[in-house]
């Protein structure tokens, strides 16, 4: 009898072990139940938070910005989503002296990127970065400047773009390549946070296949009173035309908005392809993608509220960055750089 038992717990240990070999069949997987994770919702929830007074606008370094990483941070910790094993914790600090200018009329203090991770399961090695700012411009005059659009907009579609791919991770859909979600400090001063992440990398560069940034996607501007479903996609051709192709074809199956390519163009005055944290990545010949709903009349004034936010089109755009995402962390080949980037 001993010995029967042992043959049978070793073949169910084989079992077991066979089991754990079967790969997901990810042509199968429910993509758009993940997307539409990504609720209005969650977003209005999280907004509400990252947005509200008491955040006294998040400028670079300050209380505010910090308590709103920390909340940041509780929501990762919520979805048992961790920091990368590569790092000590949770932020990656970017100190004063790299932020500072001699034509600058302030001095910043040190101040902090956060990111969280999941880490690929059949090509770790390669890092897809998913970016937005977290910091705003802080008070004036006693008034907060509250910053829901910018970039409170993007840093919480960053929060619901991990949450889907985490439930997809729950369901045996982890990311084959590793997916790094990086809110980055310093922007509205110059910047400041991607490039030093960019200059002091956390995963080489070479291994970074494409950074998706979210700067400003809850409004949308004077061209677009008439329908808001559209996002103006920025630099999705410079350096790579799969990735250009990849967010089309996403768009195309499951979001349906209209792809505004009117500030891609090489002579548009507004030259926003150079002033959002994804041209850092694009020096290092990283490619890129900017989502972005435009410039409104409440664009850095104390008036950009999170009641002004539209939640419908925040939903969508989020999801669309999140289904270009999939599409880049599961698809067989890192998209190609076949072009100089300007």
């Amino acid at each position: 009898m001993r010995r029967l038992y042992i043959i049978g717990f070793s073949a169910l240990l084989l079992a077991c072990g066979a089991a754990k070999d079967v790969k997901k069949d990810y042509a199968a997987a429910p993509v758009e139940k993940y997307m539409n994770t990504i609720t209005a919702q969650d977003l209005k929830k999280h907004l509400y938070i990252v947005a509200a007074d008491s955040m006294e606008g998040r400028n670079t370094g300050s209380a505010g910005q910090k308590k709103a990483g920390r909340y940041l941070i509780s929501q990762y910790e919520a979805n048992g989503i961790s920091f990368p094993k590569a790092a000590e914790g949770w932020y990656q600090t970017v100190p004063a002296a790299f932020m500072a200018r001699a034509f600058s009329p302030s001095k910043l203090p040190d101040s902090e990127n956060v990111w969280a991770f999941i880490e690929g399961t059949e090509k770790p090695e390669e890092i897809l970065i998913i970016s937005a700012h977290y910091d705003h411009v802080g008070m004036k005059n006693g008034e907060v400047y509250n910053g829901a659009d910018d970039d409170g907009s993007g840093t919480v579609a960053l929060l619901e773009i991990a949450q889907a791919f985490m439930e997809a991770k729950k369901q045996g859909y982890g990311p084959k390549r590793s997916i790094l979600f990086l809110h980055v400090t310093g922007e509205e001063h110059g910047l400041h946070g991607s490039r030093y992440y960019s200059e002091n990398p956390l995963f080489p560069i070479a291994n970074t296949i494409a950074d998706l940034n979210i700067d400003m996607i809850g409004r949308r501007d004077e061209e677009h009173t008439a329908d808001g479903n559209y996002v103006y996609v920025i630099g999705s051709d410079r350096l790579s035309t799969d990735l250009h192709n990849i967010n089309e074809a996403a768009n195309a199956k499951y979001t349906h908005l209209k792809l505004d390519y009117k500030y891609n163009e090489r002579n548009d005055p507004n030259q926003f392809y150079f002033r959002s944290d994804h041209y850092n990545f694009a020096k290092k010949g990283i490619p890129i993608i900017f989502y972005f709903n435009g410039v409104h009349a409440d664009y850095h004034k104390a008036t950009d509220k999170p009641n002004k936010i539209e939640y419908d089109l925040l939903t969508k755009r989020a999801q669309l960055a999140f289904v270009t995402a999939w599409e880049l962390a599961n698809r067989e080949n890192r998209p190609v750089v076949d072009k100089d980037g300007k």
